[in-house]
């Protein structure tokens, strides 16, 4: 098959970016930095995605092993989620780039993550259906329910992260987008974690059912605050034309083998998986090992997380007005990973008697966290340049590998959470080694060093325009 490329000598600057409601229009060039405005109404784009995905990894765990499922059947039901997420970003990625209509997809996986997310936290429907409370039959409805809501969750996902590149050629612009994108993506997690502290504080859990109505309280304000940002993003950001304008000049859909003898995908594929892996993983055990390990109270389990993603929020803020090389990529990934090393070494061995370092360790974990997403999605766009007829297939085929590797290793790690010893016996003054407190540091930790050699490694080619003479945003 074909690859296809833009020919520099043509003229690419009457291609127009997308975005409305910063005054230029159509008018800017597709190598012109982007407006604020512009950034804005891509970046809120994903936080429906965002809140449900913060709740998703932070909570159901624990959610499910709160109303009475094993700790294996809990690793059944995420995995069956993550495997859905997963094949779906392959289709989804085929299909975008076959037949383009990034907002359709962007639009329909909205609507199927607002309507199947509060059936994954408000009780099992098939046991209500059938009249019965076995553990099976909970296992597979929560299961159903979770692979629906990751379909959505995966069609909405590579539709949003590939428009980037469609959007705009300016490299450094590209970057903008993905680290306002990675700032909502904050925004979305303290708004849930916002909301679940209040009603973690106003409500007790003393029976399932309180359990219950916890979390689809939960469930319910995130997915009405989540939707409330979609409208945004659908109103004022247009159909990416770049893709409709390259297919219209009769450029051929780049072939997948294409992209399989590049170096450069394989690296950043090591890169994006082992960065998701830091981020998700740890999230999944983050609650267990505030509660559980260290024995804070209940509201800490939103106060920390709360904490890391504050400062993530302000890190991705200060990563937007910066020119961008990819020098500086590697740079600001390998700092975020050292970070995350020395974040990893502090929870794998923090007694419960020492247990406020957290929250130091917590301002550390949201620094590092920013660095290393923003950096690592943006090396997706540098891998893709300026070949847009096959983008969506490098997103969806690296959320493939990301979404299979997470939900393997914590359906590993979940398993094994019932052998870990009785915390109850461990000396308050000492640490006592548990899954959780391996897949919280030792395996984000490990994740990091992997991923921070890696990039060492990589020669990620010049943007189109010098970032430092550039301004970063008009």
């Amino acid at each position: 098959m074909l690859s296809y490329r833009i020919p520099l000598d043509q003229n690419i600057s009457n291609l127009s970016n997308t975005m409305v409601g910063d005054g230029a229009g159509d008018d800017e060039s597709s190598f012109e930095p982007l407006g604020r405005c512009s950034v804005v109404y891509y970046g809120v784009g994903h936080m429906l995605n965002d809140i449900t995905s913060a709740c998703w990894f932070t909570y159901l765990l624990v959610f499910l092993t709160d109303i009475g499922l094993s700790p294996s059947d809990a690793a059944i039901v995420m995995l069956s989620g993550q495997m859905a997420d997963g094949f779906t970003t392959i289709v989804a990625g085929e299909l975008i780039d076959r037949f383009g209509h990034f907002k359709i997809w962007h639009g329909g996986g909205s609507v199927l993550v607002a309507v199947s997310f509060s059936s994954v936290f408000g009780g099992c429907l098939p046991c209500k259906i059938f009249g019965s409370n076995s553990s099976s039959l909970q296992t597979i409805g929560y299961s159903v329910f979770a692979a629906i809501f990751n379909v959505g969750w995966a069609a909405t996902q590579v539709s949003h992260m590939s428009m980037v590149n469609c959007i705009t050629l300016n490299s450094t612009s590209r970057v903008v987008l993905t680290s306002c994108r990675n700032a909502f993506t904050m925004v979305a997690n303290l708004s849930l974690y916002a909301v679940a502290f209040v009603v973690f504080k106003i409500s007790t859990s003393v029976t399932v059912i309180d359990v219950e109505n916890q979390y689809r309280w939960i469930a319910y304000l995130s997915i009405f605050i989540g939707c409330c940002f979609v409208a945004v993003f659908h109103l004022g950001t247009r159909e990416p034309r770049l893709k409709k304008e390259a297919r219209a000049k009769g450029y051929a859909r780049i072939s997948w083998t294409y992209w399989f003898k590049k170096i450069l995908y394989y690296q950043v594929a090591i890169v994006y998986v082992l960065t998701r892996l830091v981020t998700n993983v740890s999230q999944a055990f983050l609650a267990f090992y505030v509660i559980n390990d260290l024995q804070m109270t209940q509201s800490s389990k939103a106060l920390v997380p709360a904490i890391i993603y504050i400062c993530s929020f302000i890190v991705s803020i200060f990563l937007q007005e910066i020119g961008w090389t990819g020098r500086r990529l590697k740079a600001f990934y390998s700092a975020g990973g050292l970070l995350w090393i020395i974040c990893g070494v502090g929870i794998l061995f923090l007694p419960r008697s020492m247990n406020s370092i957290v929250y130091a360790l917590s301002i550390l974990i949201g620094a590092a966290n920013s660095l290393m997403m923003v950096t690592a999605v943006s090396m997706q766009s540098f891998l893709v340049g300026e070949d847009l007829n096959g983008c969506a297939f490098v997103y969806g085929s690296l959320s493939f590998l990301d979404k299979i590797s997470c939900g393997l290793a914590l359906c590993a790690l979940e398993s094994y959470q019932s052998s870990t010893p009785e915390l109850r016996y461990c000396n308050p003054s000492y640490f006592c080694f548990t899954v959780t407190r391996f897949g919280l540091g030792l395996v984000p930790a490990i994740c990091a060093l992997v991923g921070v050699l890696v990039t060492c490694s990589m020669k990620l080619h010049a943007p189109a325009l010098n970032p430092s003479t550039e301004p970063l945003l008009a």
